[in-house]
């Protein structure tokens, strides 16, 4: 993502979708924009987090599901999501049009079918000129309670796989001319995104030409759903 955001204290992580969803949750809403990454980074931790170096090459994913046709009969009726998918898109939309009729932003994305935001359009929608405030969860943090119940039904991550994933983009970031851009770290079995490493006084210019070329560069580093995390 790319907006500068102020730093939160984030709670301590537990092992359960709930807590997780919490702590995304911490780092998602209530701060702006990228912030919350280096809350949880500041460098090598000594109490049992780890950093890695080592680069894994992620590619995206996608969670659009498939449906099956077999020839000469009619196409298949497509297999029923997961109910916490259906619940999750469900809450992402009820979300959205919070967004669109108390958060201040009538033309805010649809998400995407996995129901994860589509923040390549968020992004580019709070890149306008005053419309960068709010852009998390409603001017005023309006829309905190609806972002919350999306947090609460959002599927379970692999998060090794997303640590790996966000680790790559972190590199990427690096490698694109952004040298302070922080490595993701696991805490308690979660993986916490990296960043700027003060949120609370950005050092990292997010508005410069060379972030935003980075940021393009290296999005196809993260999977779905991380790209509004880190």
């Amino acid at each position: 993502m790319s907006f500068p955001t102020t730093g939160i204290t984030t709670t301590t992580a537990a092992t359960t979708s709930t807590a997780t969803a919490r702590l995304r949750l911490a780092a998602f809403v209530a701060v702006p924009v990228l912030a919350l990454s280096a809350a949880c980074v500041g460098g090598d931790d000594t109490s049992g987090t780890k950093s890695h170096d080592a680069i894994a090459d992620v590619p995206a994913a996608t969670d659009t599901p498939t449906t099956a046709t077999t020839a000469g009969s009619t196409p298949a009726t497509p297999s029923a999501q997961p109910a916490g998918k259906s619940a999750f898109y469900d809450a992402q939309m009820t979300f959205v049009r919070c967004m669109r009729a108390k958060g201040g932003y009538k033309d805010y994305p649809d998400p995407k079918l996995s129901g994860h935001l589509d923040w390549s359009k968020v992004n580019e929608l709070g890149s306008q000129p005053g419309r960068n405030q709010g852009i998390k969860a409603g001017k005023n943090n309006v829309c905190v309670d609806e972002l919350q119940a999306v947090m609460a039904v959002e599927p379970e991550r692999d998060q090794q796989k997303s640590y790996e994933s966000m680790l790559a983009h972190a590199q990427c970031m690096r490698d694109n001319g952004v040298s302070r851009f922080t490595n993701p770290v696991m805490s308690g079995g979660n993986a916490m995104p990296g960043g700027d490493p003060n949120p609370a006084s950005p050092v990292i210019d997010t508005d410069s030409p060379a972030y935003k070329q980075a940021r393009e560069a290296c999005a196809p580093k993260l999977l779905d759903g991380l790209d509004g995390m880190q």
